[in-house]
């Protein structure tokens, strides 16, 4: 363990199903826990948690992203909502609140269905329910086509594990289940975001119950400090 300041941070190497997955608890309060998109690490939320206080803030590393090692083979999307449960776990939360930037939106979909005694309260910024996305550029970022060139400042995932992601949610979609989903969920999006335009969060706005919209006047990056307080 170790203090930022008066934070309480921990970071510790998980091992769950063959796999390190490197996770961080920071802070005290309610749990919120954060998943990254496609290609950035849990040190992309820093800006973004700084803003935030009275929280447990936890985050982890995807495999193939940041210090978490590849996987051998690439996981489904219901294997990368699995090690969400395996970090809540790890951290000792029996639920959190979660918010799910990007590709880790759609996550945090998968999370909310299946694992719904595990989540609280639903954020889902900037992402979309995958397959069948409108418009089509929603899908690409999703894909990982666009996700680098967004996302350039935050290239902490190698060449095997983008692949790996990009397999995962090639084939992916919420659509199915979004109806299912029963946490309290936000849908927050930029409408400046030419990479998942607004047509997505309406979309899930739409088909989850008890679900509101946000659209705040920005572009993709949610994970900015000034969006902190909007989003948590």
């Amino acid at each position: 363990m170790r203090r930022t300041g008066s934070i309480r941070v921990e970071s510790q190497q998980l091992s769950v199903q063959g796999l390190q997955i490197a996770m961080q608890v920071a802070g005290e309060g309610p749990p919120l826990l954060l998943i990254n998109g496609m290609t950035r690490s849990q040190q992309s939320w820093k800006p973004f948690t700084r803003e935030l206080t009275g929280r447990t803030i936890v985050t982890f590393d995807a495999p193939g992203v940041g210090d978490s090692p590849n996987a051998l083979l690439p996981l489904s999307m219901a294997g990368h909502a699995a090690l969400a449960v395996a970090v809540l776990d790890a951290a000792g939360l029996a639920e959190a609140d979660v918010l799910g930037f990007s590709h880790g939106g759609a996550v945090a979909q998968q999370l909310a269905c299946d694992a719904p005694d595990r989540v609280g309260r639903l954020v889902l910024a900037a992402t979309s329910c995958g397959v069948g996305a409108t418009p089509s550029r929603g899908r690409a970022v999703l894909s990982g086509v666009e996700a680098l060139a967004d996302e350039a400042s935050w290239q902490f995932a190698d060449a095997l594990g983008l692949l790996w992601h990009s397999l995962a949610i090639s084939s992916w979609s919420s659509i199915s289940f979004l109806g299912a989903i029963t946490a309290p969920t936000l849908v927050v999006c930029g409408t400046r975001d030419s990479v998942v335009p607004p047509a997505n969060s309406r979309v899930l706005a739409r088909r989850i119950p008890n679900a509101s919209l946000v659209l705040l006047p920005a572009g993709h990056d949610l994970q900015l400090a000034e969006h902190a307080t909007a989003l948590a």
